[in-house]
């Protein structure tokens, strides 16, 4: 039964929880990490940990891509970003860097962003940079938004990535647009031959609209970074992500019973900072988590230390900050994997939920969506 306050004569609101609002109950049972795996499938592709990125030029670069498929995640490539738009997107971002680091603002490097983004894509740059993660033997994932996903995808294909991943803000089964041919993503989805993963939602009925599309996995929110994502502010939206991944869940047990058996994954995007954010984000239901600011740190991600989503380079409406996250840059296998000498979960993000698993008695993630949960007063 949902939980529905009472906000005006006439006007109700449920009330809905965010990460910091639950905490995981243990089991009688606890086992060692050791004996814990954190691995995941989607299709044919397994990934050694549930860990995507959110696709963004500050942390993707075709080498991050690399670097997280050989340690077991997968990098997703914004399709749409600078590496499809210009040949030396490194000097692009080392100036975007330095407007920041000098606006007081924080408007002149957005503004600059904006218009990096003016350039027309290239698909040439794009097939490019996709080769280079195809080539080294890793799993090859591209996000494009729904507006461009019928132009885009082709050059994909022919690129060869692995997996298509269709995100938006908020992204619904058919996109209409004036003047122009909606996308129905049944119909796209239909006509591929790789996985598809589509999102970002926030409710059960939009998650099973797009389960009944044929994605094979959907993202559960919009990769809210506090202190650098607007979205709030900017739209008045905001996605409780415990609530929004446990509604996501539900939708994916009831598409489960109405097709006897399809299994959709449920990918969670926004508000995950620690590894405690991530054991809560699968707790609640989600089999993989996109991560972007905690990965920003890492020597290898591209912003050197700085971090904006993809909603920042919007043209006409930005809803992100180009913000520094770190002054210290450790190695990306120490944050994923550790060790940590930094005592509030935001290295070793793997090793944690794997402790955190091991301390509740379950040996696999599909076992640990069964955690209890507690809310606190």
């Amino acid at each position: 039964m949902r939980d529905l306050q009472e906000i005006g004569m006439g006007r109700t609101a449920r009330r809905t929880y965010q990460f910091d609002d639950i905490d995981i109950v243990p089991s009688r049972r606890t086992r060692s990490s050791q004996d814990v795996s954190t691995a995941w499938q989607l299709d044919a592709y397994r990934f050694e940990m549930p860990v995507l990125t959110h696709p963004t030029d500050s942390v993707v670069s075709p080498a991050f891509a690399v670097e997280l498929g050989r340690q077991g995640g997968l990098g997703v490539i914004n399709g749409e970003g600078l590496w499809g738009r210009h040949a030396d997107v490194e000097a692009k971002i080392a100036e975007l860097i330095d407007l920041a680091e000098n606006d007081p603002d924080d408007r002149a490097a957005v503004r600059r962003l904006q218009e990096l983004h003016q350039a027309p894509l290239d698909p040439e740059l794009l097939g490019a940079a996709v080769a280079t993660v195809r080539d080294a033997g890793v799993t090859t994932a591209v996000r494009v938004s729904p507006q461009r996903a019928a132009e885009l995808t082709p050059h994909l294909l022919q690129a060869g990535i692995d997996l298509l991943v269709v995100q938006g803000t908020i992204v619904s089964a058919e996109h209409v647009a004036q003047g122009g041919e909606p996308l129905n993503l049944k119909t796209f989805i239909a006509e591929l031959d790789v996985p598809v993963i589509a999102g970002g939602v926030g409710d059960h009925r939009t998650a099973l609209h797009l389960m009944r599309t044929g994605a094979a996995g959907v993202i559960v929110g919009f990769g809210s970074t506090e202190g650098i994502t607007t979205t709030g502010s900017v739209l008045g939206i905001g996605v409780p992500m415990a609530t929004a991944i446990a509604d996501a869940a539900a939708a994916r047990r009831d598409y489960l019973d109405e097709t006897g058996g399809r299994y959709v994954h449920v990918i969670a995007d926004g508000d995950i900072y620690t590894s405690g954010d991530l054991a809560k984000a699968v707790a609640c239901g989600a089999d993989a988590a996109m991560i972007g600011a905690p990965l920003a740190v890492a020597k290898e991600a591209a912003g050197h230390g700085w971090y904006w989503p993809s909603a920042a380079a919007h043209p006409s409406l930005p809803r992100a900050a180009i913000a520094p996250v770190t002054a210290d840059r450790p190695a990306l296998s120490t944050v994923l994997s550790g060790p940590s000498d930094e005592p509030y979960g935001g290295r070793n993000l793997v090793g944690g939920l794997r402790r955190s698993m091991a301390k509740s008695g379950y040996s696999d993630l599909k076992a640990f969506q069964r955690v209890g949960l507690s809310v606190r007063g």
